[in-house]
């Protein structure tokens, strides 16, 4: 009797070629303002990402993304489309720390995300960090398009191998780019490209100086300002914030490891969430 075939570890053979099982998943969600609170009004999830929406006390609504697959490696595609309708606030966190994973051939995974936030509207968007292992080739961006009143929480923390697990990137290609616009105008660009020997480029002064974990924050609100001197209170002598524009903090964090970036980046959050950091931040 023929066994069942497992699609995640099924090869395909063409000739001399071997083509690699690849994971698609994507994550579409609305969500609308009522009354005190915010309901889910669209939800469309496909292939190996899935939502979850644990209670919250607070009246906005959280999300919680899921990769089935465990992980993402070269030839993997996913993407997240969220959407805060008037006045509706929004969080969005991962279940675990996302895993890029070594890729073989050119083929790189991709993960892109889109938030469109109305006015009035507010999105924390609160991904766990991202594990770089060694040989991965993943490529990464995130748009947020902000009415002119919106407001949002951008953070993105990245762990570049483990140091207590002795993993080191001595090949890697590592591409993330974060960009912000308000009423389609440019407010905020970032892009981080790193290619080759990772171990190396992260040890130089002036770009790590050997810190291992990087998490990299955007605060839009009318009320960064007043915010500014109690993130600095909170940050190592390896971070530092700026206000940039009136209602617009930017912070970036170094650490040696993943342990010491939580330590400064949990307490950050923490202010700029009001005490709402979602409960899977801390298990």
């Amino acid at each position: 009797m023929r066994s069942p075939i497992n699609q995640s570890t099924y090869i395909k053979h063409s000739g001399a070629t071997q083509v690699q099982p690849r994971a698609i998943g994507g994550v579409s969600l609305t969500v609308a303002a009522s009354g005190q609170h915010a309901r889910l009004r669209h939800l469309r999830q496909s292939g190996s990402l899935k939502c979850l929406f644990p209670r919250k006390a607070g009246g906005g609504c959280e999300a919680v993304l899921v990769n089935t697959a465990g992980g993402i490696t070269g030839g993997d595609r996913f993407s997240v489309a969220a959407t805060a309708n008037p006045d509706a606030h929004l969080t969005i966190t991962t279940q675990a720390s996302e895993r890029a994973y070594a890729s073989t051939g050119d083929d790189c995974g991709r993960i892109t995300s889109v938030l469109t936030i109305s006015r009035g509207g507010h999105v924390n968007w609160l991904p766990q960090e991202t594990i770089l292992f060694n040989k991965c080739h993943l490529r990464r961006s995130l748009i947020v398009d902000l009415a002119q009143d919106a407001s949002a929480l951008i953070c993105e923390p990245v762990i570049f191998g483990r140091k207590l697990m002795g993993e080191q990137l001595s090949s890697a290609q590592f591409e993330d780019r974060v960009e912000i616009t308000r009423e389609g105008k440019p407010v905020f660009l970032d892009q981080v490209r790193l290619d080759g020997n990772v171990e190396r480029t992260l040890a130089r002064p002036h770009i790590a100086g050997r810190n291992r974990a990087m998490a990299s924050l955007v605060y839009i609100a009318p009320d960064a300002g007043a915010r500014l001197s109690t993130i600095r209170r909170l940050l190592p002598e390896t971070g530092a914030a700026s206000l940039i524009r009136e209602d617009q903090l930017v912070c970036r964090i170094l650490a040696p490891d993943g342990y010491l970036l939580r330590k400064h980046l949990v307490p950050a959050l923490s202010h700029l969430t009001r005490n709402q950091l979602p409960k899977c931040w801390m298990i």
